[in-house]
């Protein structure tokens, strides 16, 4: 019930905007404690980093690795969020969110220098067209299905009739479309669309990784996070290409985060489950 009243308010916020383009906002301040700076940060690199003065952050709605909002508080949480503010107060600069309706939208932002860093799965495809750090963080992917539905287990998904849902443009899409044989991929706009199409009976089952599916599994009566898993995701902070001046100062940050707890922290204020065994 928390992580709904969590979610509802955003989710209809986007709905009122429809769900076009990319919205802008500007954040004064992050949940997070104060993270300490490495150490001076050179003038090259806070130009590598935050090229206008200001580090825009990518984020799309309804992921705890990303950004979730408490409607009741209106607090915002999600890796991608605080690590961002942590970076922008590392470097010295403030920092703006901006909010896309599903992830495959944020990498274009970075492909198109959008945006300035995100917090996404770092898939070898996606390194063809942004820059990652080491992953930070590991999580299972899974499947989510509706109640009483026949589907018990993965295996139990590649099955003629079957509709999966996935997010457009997701790695998950492309993994799944080589893997499966006989069920029917139906890729989604949004994660509330996909919401709305599960309890609407449009979706046999909802794939991505598990912190995305424990969240949605509340706003849907009854469903259930399937406990095997079909692969793992590894997180990691993404930035555009031709950066190489703030690369090796934002690997030297990441692994701090790590090292001193942060991001642990970060995935509790989120409520993140489905955690694999660290990278």
């Amino acid at each position: 019930m928390r992580i709904f009243q969590r979610l509802l308010g955003p989710w209809l916020l986007f709905a009122l905007l429809g769900l076009v383009g990319c919205v802008r906002t500007w954040e004064t301040g992050a949940a997070s404690a104060p993270v300490p700076a490495l150490a001076q940060v050179a003038p090259e690199v806070q130009q590598a980093l935050a090229p206008t003065g200001v580090l825009r952050v990518g984020v799309y709605l309804g992921s705890p690795t990303s950004w979730v909002q408490d409607a009741r508080t209106g607090a915002s949480h999600g890796v991608a969020f605080e690590l961002g503010h942590a970076l922008g107060q590392a470097l010295g600069v403030p920092v703006q969110v901006v909010r896309y309706p599903r992830v495959a939208e944020v990498i274009e932002g970075l492909k198109r220098a959008e945006v300035d860093m995100t917090f996404t799965n770092a898939t070898a495809a996606r390194a063809n067209d942004v820059d990652f750090t080491a992953p930070l963080i590991q999580l299972e992917l899974g499947v989510l299905v509706p109640a009483n539905s026949p589907i018990q287990s993965f295996a139990d998904v590649d099955r003629a009739g079957v509709r999966l849902g996935v997010s457009q443009g997701s790695s998950s899409q492309g993994v799944l479309a080589q893997r499966l044989k006989l069920a029917s991929l139906v890729p989604v706009a949004s994660l509330e669309v996909a919401q709305q199409m599960l309890q609407r009976g449009e979706l046999d089952a909802f794939a991505t990784n598990k912190g995305i599916l424990f969240e949605l599994s509340e706003q849907v009566p009854g469903a259930q996070v399937l406990k095997d898993r079909w692969g793992v995701e590894n997180l990691a902070i993404a930035i555009p290409k031709g950066r190489e001046a703030g690369r090796s100062y934002l690997n030297d940050f990441a692994q701090a985060r790590v090292r001193e707890g942060d991001v642990k922290r970060m995935t509790e204020r989120a409520g993140l489950r489905g955690l694999a065994n660290a990278p």
